[in-house]
């Protein structure tokens, strides 16, 4: 890595009036800004407000339909990634593109034109790693990785190109609060060595901490410019939306009965480098929050896959009011009350190709009364769609727009409302937040709140450990598919739970 920091920052990267349209949306209207070297630049931006194709534009993803853009004031148009990581640009994406199966220096060896041989790439691998604070062994299985291990192969990735810009889209989200701390080392250390970050995230905390500048987009357009450092969260989150919005707020109550009860809940996971639950104990009363944090990859996916009725169980695990429902599957535990919204949006919580409208067949056709004697009733479902879309504020043209054609976190609202209008009695969710705005994250979870508030019992698993204070009643941690003593969440320090999320558990925790 090239040592320049003792110059003034230059500009590196330059936008002009960059456009870009799809059928029925004006992603990026007119968008111009400046990234220099030498300077960690956040882009914000409520969900929908064309982030994600501004910086698929600059990583050669996308091609703008108007506009121009310069690199170290040459004329930069990039036909592919290949020829933006060519120029310098390099890129973490929110979702990995790592091969399982595959050792840490192969997966490495895959993104590079002319890799070394593996003995001299594990070498490089090892020597950039280290540097940069980010150790990692290049012999290591990838499916036997934590998730923040994961990021880190694909940082070392990005970093063994020497890169001038790195554009990192939502790099914590699946980190420990210990994690976050060591990433953002390593990229104050990328900055003073004058490389220029792009950096996209909905934690406004951590804009402020990290950031050094901030460009604002609101549907399409850029609408300001701010020192993160120097402006309040509230203030670039109320600049995101173009308006003012409320916090989650909560009324003390007392929970009532429990509504659904784990009593030694032990299941493989089906997936080759998936967690298996180990004797989980857990029980959640009407009324309730249950919060349950825990790094990605430590039994989340399974543990809502079993109380969904995906994945059987011997019939006394799973107890709803009392009624063992271990061996029932999802329609019949919906008809029960036990509702469930995945983390997987596309693919799981929602099929790409259908339309909204034709979407709420997947879990709302009985409690909504989508289907008559084998017919469906496509005015109920456009209806039900349509009440999900205003209430929960969904950015759409409307009920018959197909999932895939709308922003990460505009499907989330739809997918979190299809359940939350159903008027469940127990709700399970994963990660109901993750990749969404500031002010939706909001909506969010005061409608977990307000559902709670009417009597609901509500599990809420989430990687966010801000997410898991605002809401929770009480807290407990999954770490290698086993669950923690379940605490007060009034009681916990985010250090303690970052702890617990790292394997720490009981009275470890005691005298952090």
């Amino acid at each position: 890595m090239r040592s320049d920091h003792n110059r003034v920052p230059a500009d590196l990267l330059t936008l002009t009036d960059l456009s870009k349209a799809y059928p029925g949306v004006l992603a990026n209207d007119g968008v111009s800004m400046g990234i220099r070297a030498g300077e960690v630049h956040a882009l914000l931006g409520e969900n929908g407000a064309g982030k994600s194709t501004l910086v698929k534009m600059i990583y050669g993803l996308v091609k703008p339909d108007s506009g121009h853009m310069a690199l170290d004031g040459q004329p930069y148009a990039p036909a592919e990634p290949r020829a933006a990581r060519a120029a310098g640009v390099a890129m973490v994406f929110q979702h990995f593109s790592l091969f399982e199966a595959m050792s840490v220096a192969e997966n490495v060896a895959l993104g590079m034109e002319r890799p070394p041989r593996l003995r001299d790439l594990a070498a490089r691998i090892r020597a950039v790693s280290e540097s940069y604070g980010l150790p990692l062994d290049p012999g290591r299985i990838i499916g036997d990785l934590s998730a923040g291990e994961r990021q880190r192969v694909e940082i070392v990735r990005c970093l063994l190109q020497d890169p001038r810009l790195l554009i990192m889209d939502e790099p914590t989200s699946v980190l420990t609060p210990q994690e976050v701390e060591i990433l953002f080392q390593t990229l104050r250390k990328l900055r003073d060595e004058g490389v220029a970050i792009l950096y996209i995230s909905h934690k406004l905390h951590e804009i402020r901490a990290l950031c050094d500048t901030a460009t604002i987009l609101r549907r399409g357009r850029v609408v300001g410019t701010c020192r993160p450092a120097e402006t309040s969260a509230r203030e670039m989150a109320e600049t995101m939306v173009g308006a003012a919005f409320a916090a989650p707020a909560r009324l003390a109550g007392t929970p009532g009965d429990v509504a659904l009860d784990l009593s030694g809940l032990s299941v493989a996971s089906p997936a080759a480098f998936g967690t298996s639950l180990r004797n989980i104990h857990l029980s959640v009363r009407k009324g309730e929050i249950l919060g349950i944090g825990g790094v990605a990859g430590n039994g989340q996916d399974e543990l809502l896959a079993a109380l969904s009725g995906e994945l059987r169980t011997p019939a006394d695990a799973i107890r709803l009011q009392g009624r063992p429902i271990g061996r029932l599957g999802p329609a019949a535990r919906r008809r029960l009350g036990l509702l469930s919204a995945p983390e997987e949006r596309l693919g799981h919580a929602a099929a790409p190709e259908m339309s909204l409208s034709e979407n709420t067949l997947l879990s709302a056709a009985q409690r909504e009364g989508l289907v008559a004697r084998g017919f469906l009733r496509r005015e109920r479902m456009r209806a039900f769609a349509s009440r999900i879309i205003e209430r929960f504020d969904v950015r759409t043209p409307g009920p018959d727009t197909a999932a895939r054609a709308l922003s990460g976190g505009n499907l989330q609202k739809f997918v979190i409302g299809r359940e939350v209008l159903q008027r469940p009695e127990v709700l399970v969710v994963n990660q109901p937040t993750w990749g969404v705005d500031a002010a939706a994250a909001a909506a969010i979870r005061q409608a977990l709140i307000d559902l709670a508030a009417k009597g609901a019992a509500v599990i809420c698993i989430s990687q966010d450990l801000d997410e898991l204070m605002e809401i929770s009643d009480r807290l407990g941690v999954l770490n290698e598919g086993r669950l923690s003593d379940i605490r007060d969440a009034a009681s916990l320090t985010p250090e303690e739970i970052g702890l617990m999320m790292g394997g720490a558990h009981g009275m470890e925790v005691a005298h952090v």
